[in-house]
């Protein structure tokens, strides 16, 4: 990390002189970045560039300005050992690995499909404001701490008492000397929520549905997955790596789900997999159909409830509590790092449609930088090119005058960008169930995880 630091004009604060080897090997990569960078574009092609802070270490700069002084000292000096080490020299003939991450970086900025990661620290004494790595307080919009628990004194007091008396983490994975009480309480006490037979908890509901999906697809034999057309990605990938023959049915569509389900033999395993609260345009789906249909055919059915979890039923145990569903459910799959505002990544899900994926990233910008509003933008491959949104998360902190202050913003922003103030009525739009859109996750999907290993229906 020192290497990549001291390397910063901006930290260093005095122009670098750039070696021509390094020039000639990542000359794609630079050219790209010097549109953002002054230094880089004296060194590329000459003249003073566009000012302001670098895009991609202008973060990292800062909150290294803001370390302590021995910290600043020791990153800004760097080693010189690490400094003097050689670079490994390929053979005569081998892949061009530099160039060919260098043209693929430059697309996805061009794409506007790279992610650049906010700095936005929060203060547990004024939600929902966080301070900006420039020093000023937005407002987070796009906070997946539903409820605000994450700053409860309660929570926060707990917390300390556990770090006070054990010390911070594990102390080794779950296997070995890592699984301690509060993991066994935790377990039960989610089981409890749920109304099942025992939980088990992973690093994140991303591992989780990866791992859950991908181990009993492939354990059960010959099993085949039925999966909702818009399900998370890693429910997608979980159902990939098991290497199960995959069906996928429209969003929330248990007539589509039954039509495919028909075309199996009853003997043969089946997994119906889907969300109860949709993660991106927070549709919520006909749960009892879907459990009707899949266990008329024999299914095992796998439940989302990451974004319903301490929202919906008495408890907070989701939509399959808010319905009286939990008995039939066979597996669930949740999170401590959505509404509980703990571990991990009205309907309470506000999707604003963009369409285009320049558009919705300058959006996201004017927000931020002009009125202290943070939005993420959501661009492919988390939604489907033609697909992008910003997507808003409303909190019990989020005031009426806040609410307010975001209308007049968004109108603004809106009107700057030229996009329309109200939805066309496209039967399309979203989620649907037209062959237009279906066509749409295909080359989605393909994109994201190669050739399907069952065609779409139209």
């Amino acid at each position: 990390m020192s290497r990549l630091l001291q390397r910063c004009p901006f930290l260093r604060r005095a122009p670098i002189p750039i070696p021509a080897s390094l020039l000639a090997r990542a000359r794609p990569l630079l050219v790209a970045a010097a549109a953002h960078c002054p230094v880089l574009a004296r060194g590329v092609r000459g003249g003073a560039g566009p000012q302001g802070p670098c895009p991609w270490m202008g973060t990292l700069g800062a909150a290294v300005q803001r370390a302590p002084p021995e910290l600043q000292e020791d990153v800004a000096t760097g080693s010189d050992t690490e400094e003097a080490l050689p670079r490994l020299q390929l053979p005569a003939g081998s892949f061009p690995y530099e160039q060919f991450f260098a043209e693929r970086l430059a697309a996805k900025r061009q794409d506007h499909s790279y992610r650049v990661f906010r700095t936005v620290t929060r203060h547990v004494d004024t939600p929902p404001l966080a301070r900006t790595d420039h020093g000023t307080d937005v407002a987070i919009w796009c906070s997946n701490d539903y409820l605000g628990l994450g700053r409860h004194p309660q929570v926060l007091h707990a917390a300390t008492e556990a770090l006070q008396a054990h010390g911070l983490g594990a102390g080794g994975t779950r296997n070995i000397s890592g699984t301690s009480w509060f993991h066994v309480a935790l377990e039960l006490a989610l089981a409890k929520l749920h109304r099942t037979d025992a939980a088990l908890v992973f690093s994140s509901c991303f591992v989780a549905n990866d791992a859950t999906l991908s181990t009993l697809a492939s354990l059960l034999p010959g099993c085949e997955v039925f999966s909702d057309a818009g399900n998370h990605a890693s429910m997608i990938q979980g159902i990939r790596r098991s290497g199960a023959p995959r069906h996928i049915f429209r969003h929330n569509d248990p007539a589509h789900l039954d039509e495919l389900l028909r075309h199996t033999e009853p003997s043969t395993p089946k997994i119906v997999a889907f969300e109860t609260v949709h993660s991106m345009d927070g549709s919520i789906c006909p749960l009892g159909e879907l459990l009707e249909v899949a266990r008329a055919h024999g299914a095992l059915t796998f439940a989302d409830e990451v974004h319903a979890v301490g929202l919906y039923g008495s408890r907070g145990g989701g939509i399959a509590e808010r319905d009286g569903l939990q008995h039939q459910l066979d597996i669930v799959s949740g999170t401590l790092g959505k509404a509980v505002g703990a571990v991990g990544g009205q309907s309470h899900i506000v999707p604003l449609r963009v369409g285009e994926a320049a558009a919705c990233t300058r959006v996201s910008e004017r927000l931020l930088t002009h009125d202290g509003i943070y939005i993420q933008a959501i661009n492919y491959p988390t939604v489907p090119r033609g697909h992008e949104l910003l997507r808003l998360a409303p909190t019990p902190h989020h005031t009426p005058p806040m609410i307010e202050h975001l209308v007049e913003c968004l109108s603004r922003a809106w009107e700057a960008e030229g996009l329309p103030l109200m939805p066309p009525g496209d039967p399309t739009c979203g989620f649907c169930q037209r062959p237009l859109h279906l066509e749409l996750l295909s080359q989605w999907e393909r994109d994201c995880f190669g050739t399907l290993s069952v065609p779409l229906c139209a």
